[in-house]
């Protein structure tokens, strides 16, 4: 099995209800188990077009069989399936779901790029992934500096137990 990281956000209607069912389906994937679980962190909308209401983020730590395609293709599944909507880019939405990282994999391709390309840039994936990662090196990827040079101001705890 193959450990992958999948960050969560959502700021539509019941926004904890939205991460517990998409973390369901992730964990009802064929070959996937949930490692770990990160806490649940409020964030405000970060390059938004509109004004929006703000998210919730966490990550998640799996282990799995799917390839990370597949595994993409599965994430953008459960996002349709909940109702995302992507009239323009920044939408608010209903769940986001985000392959950061897959084992120590790098892809680059117009699908899918590994590790995602703006991890280092996100407060609101770096603190819950430092969650999982407390030495803040995920898979190969150490993003020790890039923590400490963001912005971690509007990120707040919101809740440590999710499940």
């Amino acid at each position: 099995m193959k450990e992958a990281i999948i960050s969560l956000g959502t700021n539509l209607l019941d926004r904890e209800k939205n991460l517990k069912k998409a973390i369901k389906a992730i964990c009802q994937l064929p070959g996937t188990t949930l490692e770990k679980v990160s806490f649940i962190y409020s964030t405000k909308p970060f390059l938004v077009p509109d004004k929006q209401d703000y998210y919730l983020n966490c990550c998640v730590k799996i282990k799995t069989h799917l390839q990370p395609k597949t595994l993409l293709g599965c994430c953008l599944g459960i996002e349709a399936a909940m109702g995302r909507e992507r009239p323009y880019k920044n939408a608010a939405r209903i769940i986001d779901l985000d392959l950061l990282l897959y084992e120590d994999f790098s892809i680059c391709d117009e699908d899918l790029i590994l590790p995602h390309p703006r991890i280092k840039e996100r407060a609101f994936v770096m603190v819950p992934l430092k969650d999982l990662y407390e030495d803040k090196c995920a898979l190969g990827l150490d993003f020790n500096d890039a923590f400490y040079k963001t912005n971690l101001t509007e990120v707040n705890l919101y809740k440590k137990v999710l499940l």
